[in-house]
């Protein structure tokens, strides 16, 4: 049997039924204003320019002749399949997101989404962590995401509270030392 009647699987189908992590049920996507723009600039450069410019190689290989021994063909037809998935994902990222700016929080005293938050460990480490949403989370910056452990433990907290920390290894008490709400 010819090759144009078999169907070939690289895998797409099982990365498209996990693309969207999903949020736990009735929580809401709050991204900060700077977490936004990140995504929704990402989001306009596949569209605008990335895109483009892999489909216009598409069609130039396809030009070529045999697709199933063009390795320019075969390889960015494949990279369109990634910015496609990506596009829809970072599209329902950003149409669900709810922008939370942390420089209009109200009650500074407590901590909320877009909060910097100071905390001491048991072991009487501290660390400094800012709360914001699942998709800007980046523990190297010092970036959690509100929905983790910690960020849920944190959560609505005051200086000199302790609060407990539950995770699959256990729970640990820690001690809120101060709270900020910064622009970035």
């Amino acid at each position: 049997m010819s090759k144009a009647f078999t169907k070939e699987t690289d895998g797409a189908d099982d990365e498209d039924r996990d693309e969207i992590d999903a949020l736990p049920a009735g929580v809401k996507n709050y991204m900060t204003p700077e977490g936004y723009e990140t995504l929704a600039s990402e989001l306009r450069f596949l569209l605008r320019e990335e895109r483009p410019r892999i489909t216009e190689i598409v069609s130039w290989a396809a030009g070529n002749g045999d697709r199933s021994e063009n390795g320019d063909y075969l390889y960015n037809k494949k990279r369109l399949r990634e910015i496609d998935r990506r596009i829809r994902y970072l599209t329902k990222r950003t149409e669900d997101a709810e922008v939370v700016d942390p420089k209009k929080q109200q009650g500074l005293d407590r901590v909320f989404f877009g909060a910097t938050v100071t905390y001491a460990r048991e072991d009487g480490t501290e660390l400094t962590v800012k709360l914001v949403g699942v998709d800007e989370a980046d523990l190297t910056h010092g970036k959690i995401n509100w929905q983790s452990p910690v960020g849920r433990a944190l959560m609505k907290g005051q200086v000199g509270d302790e609060v407990t920390v539950r995770t699959d290894v256990g729970a640990e008490v820690i001690e809120i030392l101060d709270i900020e709400y910064l622009l970035t």
